[in-house]
């Protein structure tokens, strides 16, 4: 990821300051509020599974706002320009709600305080070892580019030296989840969710205004790129060339299936906010409250990165000195008076604060739980086990300080997130998919399965991609390429595994697979759960179809 251009330092005075100020005192005034209801390591790791769906809801959300939604989706507007509504429409809501409808009575009713837990359960400790350590290197990865983007941001539009926005935002978000764990998190991201919202919405509104309005940003595209910059699948047929890259098949295929399915389902920085929920019922609503807003919070990325398109109109390319990474930065300088202008650091600080703290708060869980509580260091009192986890909180944080260079060689951030998604996602998610729908698939093939995709998926990428031994016209179709070759690898060897080694006793399934019923007896619904509006189908499904609609008016 290349620096933000110097010319976009901000005018900020004393007022903006003052409240970035305040939101600091906020963040860090809950995560002492949060210290109280921390008394065992199942409070700390998954808040005592006590939190109502509207808050997990949000917080689910909130945690996938970080550098990629902000930055890099707006980045993928202006470079893309509307195709990146599929990121959304297709490439999150099905996936949400299956995990909400499907995945998530699994996941709670087997008690797994993790994702890798959950293969443990289905497959053997070599899968379970296995997705930890990949999971846990994910996370640091993932973090690491918040805390990378964070402070580039700030040292550019704030004038800040990078090592002290790295600092400070990790200091402070240290300090919140170390004290409070996952309920500090939690409640913070619900927080970040309306401060991060209160920056984009004046942001999207002042740039459509400053161009015309949508008719004029559309024709004034259109001119520049061509019809298809301004259309969802224009262009996609295969053998045709668009701004993305990409064709119907690999988006549906790779971005709507292989990569979604993957992230939503699998990804722990996200499951972990609805296994917090407090019943099975809340634990199954909370990615389906959150598909909602993000329906629509595509808009509030994707509008600027089209605005500043138009402002700019060779931004991105040799002629100019802004990437597509300059988009937020470049309207927030270009529009927002002091006050307002305070709100959009604060909301863009908040952003990235939410996506490192979700994967630090998840890398904590599993590498206390899945590995060093389970191989390392087994059988100590549960209070070990909770100092232990503030101890690698800390860890943790320093492990992204190192890792948050890595992003450097990424001129769009989003490319790099879905890198290594395609990576580390999409092998657990055909592990996963095919151990919860077929009792035959062996203990075995889990490890093996991982193993494949993970490795077909960078041979794709690193050899064939990079190699120039297939064309591929850009980092984000060969990121969905590379997913599909990672699934099918993965599902292939899975299958072949199986064929050769044993099946897990059909008596060790109960509740881990399609068609059998839990040991243990759901835990007794809440009444108001019986509400028409909060049955999960209902919510589901509307989020489905809502979705759909919204294609239409860039489908025609």
């Amino acid at each position: 990821m290349h620096t933000l251009a110097e010319g976009l330092r901000l005018p900020t005075n004393g007022l903006d300051y003052a409240i970035l100020a305040i939101y600091f005192v906020v963040v860090l005034g809950i995560g002492f509020a949060a210290r109280a209801s921390v008394r065992t390591s199942l409070d700390f790791f998954l808040s005592g599974r006590s939190l109502p769906a509207w808050v997990t809801g949000l917080a689910f959300v909130a945690a996938n706002l970080g550098a990629t939604e902000i930055l890099g989706m707006a980045a993928t507007g202006a470079q893309y320009g509307v195709a990146v509504v599929h990121w959304y429409w297709i490439g999150a809501i099905p996936a949400m709600v299956f995990l909400g409808l499907v995945m998530m009575p699994f996941y709670y009713r087997s008690k797994v305080r993790s994702v890798p837990e959950f293969l443990l359960q289905r497959f053997d400790k070599s899968a379970h070892l296995l997705s930890s350590v990949l999971f846990a290197f994910a996370a640091i990865l993932i973090a690491g580019v918040n805390l990378y983007a964070l402070s580039i941001v700030v040292e550019a539009l704030l004038g800040w030296p990078q090592w002290v926005a790295i600092v400070v935002a990790g200091l402070f978000v240290l300090v919140y989840i170390t004290i409070g764990g996952l309920s500090s998190a939690i409640y913070n991201e619900v927080l970040q969710f309306f401060v991060i919202l209160a920056a984009l919405i004046p942001l999207t509104v002042l740039g459509l205004k400053r161009v015309g309005g949508w008719d004029a940003m559309s024709d004034s595209l259109t001119k520049q790129h061509g019809g298809d910059f301004m259309t969802a699948w224009g262009g996609t047929g295969i053998g045709d060339a668009n701004p993305l890259g990409a064709n119907w098949l690999t988006i549906i295929l790779g971005l709507g299936f292989v990569l979604s399915f993957g992230y939503w389902t699998t990804n722990f920085a996200e499951v972990q906010r609805a296994l917090s929920a407090k019943n099975l019922s809340a634990a199954k609503r909370t990615p389906l409250i959150a598909a909602f807003p993000k329906i629509f919070i595509v808009f509030a990325v994707m509008i600027p990165g089209l605005v500043a398109a138009v402002i700019v109109p060779k931004i991105g390319t040799p002629d100019s000195d802004l990437t597509y990474n300059d988009a937020i930065p470049l309207l927030m300088q270009e529009l927002l008076p002091n006050g307002v202008l305070g709100i959009a650091v604060t909301g863009l600080l908040a952003a990235f604060m939410a996506g490192m703290a979700a994967n630090v708060s998840s890398f904590n869980t599993v590498f206390t739980t899945d590995i060093w509580q389970r191989y390392v260091v087994k059988d100590k009192p549960d209070a070990y086990y909770l100092r232990f986890g503030r101890l690698i909180t800390a860890i943790g944080v320093l492990a992204s300080i190192g890792t948050a260079f890595i992003a450097a060689s990424f001129s769009n951030i989003m490319s790099y997130l879905q890198t290594l998604f395609s990576f580390f996602n999409v092998p657990m998610f055909v592990v996963f998919i095919i151990g919860m729908f077929w009792k035959r698939a062996s203990m075995k093939s889990g490890v093996w399965g991982l193993v494949a995709g993970t490795g077909a998926a960078m041979i794709n990428y690193f050899w064939i991609y990079k190699g120039g031994i297939i064309d591929i016209p850009s980092d984000q179709g060969a990121n969905f390429v590379s997913a599909i070759v990672g699934f099918v690898a993965g599902a292939v060897v899975m299958v072949a595994v199986t064929l050769f080694t044993a099946p897990k006793p059909e008596a060790e399934l109960a509740g881990l697979v399609y068609g059998t019923e839990s040991p243990d007896p759901d835990e007794a619904a809440d009444e108001a759960d019986s509400a028409w509006y909060r049955k999960p189908a209902l919510l589901g499904w509307g989020a489905v179809v809502l979705a759909a609609v919204c294609y239409i008016p860039y489908s025609l």
